[in-house]
């Protein structure tokens, strides 16, 4: 069996990750000379290493995060130097999630909350948890077409067995008739089973008013604040920031 025949049985055996850098490694072995157990182990963390780097981009897929570079070492804190960093950071741990707690992260528009929360996402994909992010408008419209198509029940399995989900910018857009109710029952559902982080740039005790609902919505709230971690961002936005001369 020469190269090329070996490396259409390793991909037919799924290995793809070793028959990429078949070639490569066996030149190698030949040049420093490896032993047949090295060459072996080689081609084995190839293929280890590939699947690894594949199911984090399935994952970071699978999440659809609106930024997918948001990360950590990107965010200045130093432009709101009153915000909790230590929980940040203690969040990105992702020990919250081991532990199925929930956050909210609230604040003007324009503070970092977005940014934050993606980041926190993709740490905990890092770390091997499953991460689902949508925007508020968004989570409510994609449960309203699964309803419409027969499809609700499923929909909110997926919603209640993700380990993370991520509900992003809640209160900046109006919100259907029901998202009170619906909001409340995938709370509920995922209550002290799963973390939840939730973005708003309005202050809780208008939750009741912006949904029409105070009773759903305080049931909601107790919930999310009962193992919940509270992060207040701003109160300074980079959407006001100066813009600088050479820019303007």
């Amino acid at each position: 069996m020469n190269i090329a025949e070996l490396q259409r049985a390793l991909h037919q055996l799924r290995l793809g990750g070793i028959a990429a850098v078949l070639e490569t490694r066996l030149h190698q072995a030949q040049a420093e000379p490896m032993a047949p157990i090295d060459l072996i182990s080689c081609l084995i963390s190839d293929e280890l290493t590939r699947r690894a780097d594949r199911l984090l981009e399935r994952r970071r897929k699978q999440a659809g995060f609106r930024d997918p570079n948001r990360t950590l070492d990107a965010f200045d804190f130093t432009f709101n130097p009153k915000m909790n960093r230590s929980l940040v950071f203690d969040l990105a741990a992702c020990g919250f999630i081991a532990k199925r707690e929930d956050a909210l992260f609230l604040g003007p528009g324009g503070t970092g909350k977005s940014h934050l929360a993606q980041a926190i996402g993709q740490a905990a994909i890092l770390q091997g948890y499953r991460v689902f992010y949508r925007e508020a408008h968004v989570l409510l419209d994609e449960l309203a077409d699964a309803v419409a198509d027969g499809r609700r029940k499923e929909y909110l399995e997926s919603l209640a067995t993700v380990a993370l989900l991520i509900v992003d910018d809640f209160g900046m857009r109006k919100l259907p008739l029901t998202a009170a109710e619906d909001l409340l029952e995938i709370v509920m559902r995922r209550y002290e089973r799963a973390s939840t982080l939730l973005t708003s740039n309005r202050p809780v005790d208008d939750w009741g008013k912006l949904l029409g609902d105070t009773a759903a919505v305080s049931s909601m709230l107790d919930r999310l604040l009962h193992h919940g971690h509270v992060l207040k961002c701003g109160p300074r936005s980079w959407r006001t920031k100066a813009v600088p001369a050479s820019v303007a």
